[in-house]
Protein backbone atom coordinates (compact mmCIF):
# COMPACT_ATOMS: atom_id res chain seq x y z
CA UNK A 1 0.00 0.00 0.00
CA UNK A 2 1.22 3.49 -0.80
CA UNK A 3 -0.03 6.93 0.20
CA UNK A 4 1.12 10.13 1.84
CA UNK A 5 0.34 11.68 5.21
CA UNK A 6 -1.68 14.43 3.49
CA UNK A 7 -4.17 11.81 2.32
CA UNK A 8 -6.78 10.27 4.56
CA UNK A 9 -8.00 7.13 2.85
CA UNK A 10 -11.72 6.50 2.80
CA UNK A 11 -12.87 3.67 5.04
CA UNK A 12 -14.88 0.77 3.66
CA UNK A 13 -17.30 -1.37 5.63
CA UNK A 14 -16.15 -4.95 6.21
CA UNK A 15 -19.38 -6.96 6.33
CA UNK A 16 -19.15 -9.78 3.78
CA UNK A 17 -22.20 -10.26 1.60
CA UNK A 18 -23.52 -6.73 2.16
CA UNK A 19 -23.14 -3.71 -0.10
CA UNK A 20 -20.03 -1.89 1.11
CA UNK A 21 -20.25 1.66 2.34
CA UNK A 22 -17.38 4.06 1.65
CA UNK A 23 -16.68 7.12 3.78
CA UNK A 24 -16.32 10.41 1.93
CA UNK A 25 -12.69 11.10 0.98
CA UNK A 26 -10.76 13.91 2.64
CA UNK A 27 -7.71 15.89 1.61
CA UNK A 28 -5.64 15.55 -1.52
CA UNK A 29 -6.11 12.37 -3.52
CA UNK A 30 -3.04 10.12 -3.71
CA UNK A 31 -0.97 10.51 -6.87
CA UNK A 32 -0.24 6.77 -6.98
CA UNK A 33 -2.42 3.68 -6.95
CA UNK A 34 -3.43 2.64 -3.44
CA UNK A 35 -4.94 -0.73 -2.60
CA UNK A 36 -5.80 -2.35 0.68
CA UNK A 37 -7.64 -5.50 1.69
CA UNK A 38 -10.69 -4.67 3.79
CA UNK A 39 -11.67 -8.34 3.99
CA UNK A 40 -8.91 -10.86 3.29
CA UNK A 41 -10.19 -13.62 1.02
CA UNK A 42 -9.27 -17.27 1.39
CA UNK A 43 -10.13 -18.48 -2.12
CA UNK A 44 -8.31 -18.49 -5.44
CA UNK A 45 -5.73 -15.72 -5.87
CA UNK A 46 -6.26 -13.10 -8.57
CA UNK A 47 -3.63 -13.20 -11.33
CA UNK A 48 -3.17 -10.66 -14.15
CA UNK A 49 -4.64 -13.27 -16.53
CA UNK A 50 -7.70 -14.09 -14.36
CA UNK A 51 -11.32 -13.68 -15.31
CA UNK A 52 -13.14 -12.22 -12.32
CA UNK A 53 -16.69 -12.17 -11.07
CA UNK A 54 -17.08 -9.22 -8.71
CA UNK A 55 -19.48 -6.86 -7.04
CA UNK A 56 -18.19 -3.29 -6.79
CA UNK A 57 -19.09 0.20 -5.67
CA UNK A 58 -17.51 3.26 -7.34
CA UNK A 59 -17.16 6.69 -5.69
CA UNK A 60 -15.46 9.76 -7.16
CA UNK A 61 -12.87 11.47 -4.96
CA UNK A 62 -13.69 15.05 -6.00
CA UNK A 63 -17.25 15.03 -4.66
CA UNK A 64 -17.61 11.82 -2.62
CA UNK A 65 -20.56 10.69 -4.75
CA UNK A 66 -21.42 7.08 -5.45
CA UNK A 67 -21.38 6.80 -9.23
CA UNK A 68 -22.01 3.13 -9.82
CA UNK A 69 -22.80 -0.09 -7.99
CA UNK A 70 -23.20 -3.62 -9.28
CA UNK A 71 -24.98 -4.57 -6.02
CA UNK A 72 -28.36 -3.49 -7.42
CA UNK A 73 -28.15 -6.26 -10.02
CA UNK A 74 -25.97 -9.15 -11.08
CA UNK A 75 -22.22 -9.28 -10.37
CA UNK A 76 -19.90 -8.27 -13.20
CA UNK A 77 -17.70 -10.87 -14.93
CA UNK A 78 -14.75 -9.85 -17.10
CA UNK A 79 -11.13 -10.64 -17.94
CA UNK A 80 -8.92 -8.48 -15.72
CA UNK A 81 -6.82 -7.60 -18.79
CA UNK A 82 -9.81 -5.69 -20.29
CA UNK A 83 -10.48 -3.14 -17.53
CA UNK A 84 -8.78 0.08 -16.37
CA UNK A 85 -5.11 -0.12 -15.43
CA UNK A 86 -5.86 0.60 -11.76
CA UNK A 87 -7.80 -2.67 -11.54
CA UNK A 88 -5.13 -4.55 -13.53
CA UNK A 89 -2.42 -3.41 -11.09
CA UNK A 90 -4.48 -3.22 -7.89
CA UNK A 91 -6.35 -6.53 -7.85
CA UNK A 92 -3.68 -9.21 -8.42
CA UNK A 93 -2.83 -10.89 -5.13
CA UNK A 94 -6.34 -10.44 -3.74
CA UNK A 95 -8.31 -13.65 -3.19
CA UNK A 96 -11.87 -14.80 -3.81
CA UNK A 97 -14.06 -13.99 -0.84
CA UNK A 98 -12.14 -10.77 -0.20
CA UNK A 99 -13.02 -7.09 -0.41
CA UNK A 100 -10.35 -4.66 -1.62
CA UNK A 101 -10.28 -0.87 -1.56
CA UNK A 102 -8.75 0.65 -4.71
CA UNK A 103 -7.93 4.35 -4.99
CA UNK A 104 -7.05 4.89 -8.64
CA UNK A 105 -5.34 8.05 -9.92
CA UNK A 106 -6.65 9.52 -13.19
CA UNK A 107 -3.77 8.17 -15.30
CA UNK A 108 -4.76 4.61 -14.31
CA UNK A 109 -8.50 5.27 -14.62
CA UNK A 110 -10.28 7.30 -17.28
CA UNK A 111 -7.69 10.10 -17.60
CA UNK A 112 -8.33 13.47 -19.20
CA UNK A 113 -11.33 12.25 -21.19
CA UNK A 114 -13.39 10.89 -18.29
CA UNK A 115 -16.23 8.44 -19.05
CA UNK A 116 -19.97 8.95 -18.69
CA UNK A 117 -20.63 10.45 -15.24
CA UNK A 118 -16.90 10.38 -14.41
CA UNK A 119 -15.33 13.79 -14.85
CA UNK A 120 -11.97 14.28 -16.61
CA UNK A 121 -8.91 13.63 -14.40
CA UNK A 122 -11.01 12.09 -11.63
CA UNK A 123 -9.54 9.92 -8.88
CA UNK A 124 -11.66 6.78 -8.51
CA UNK A 125 -12.47 4.93 -5.28
CA UNK A 126 -13.64 1.34 -5.66
CA UNK A 127 -14.71 -1.24 -3.11
CA UNK A 128 -14.41 -4.55 -4.96
CA UNK A 129 -15.80 -7.83 -3.62
CA UNK A 130 -14.17 -10.76 -5.39
CA UNK A 131 -16.76 -13.49 -5.81
CA UNK A 132 -14.98 -15.84 -8.21
CA UNK A 133 -11.58 -16.10 -9.88
CA UNK A 134 -11.19 -18.23 -13.02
Amino acid sequence: MTGSDATKLPTVSAVAGQTPTISAPEGTPPAELVYKDVIVGTGTEVLPTSTLTVHYVLMTWSDGKLIESSWSGEPATFPLAQVVEGWQKGLPGAKAGGRRLLVIPPDMGYGPSGAGPIKPNETLIFAVDIINVA
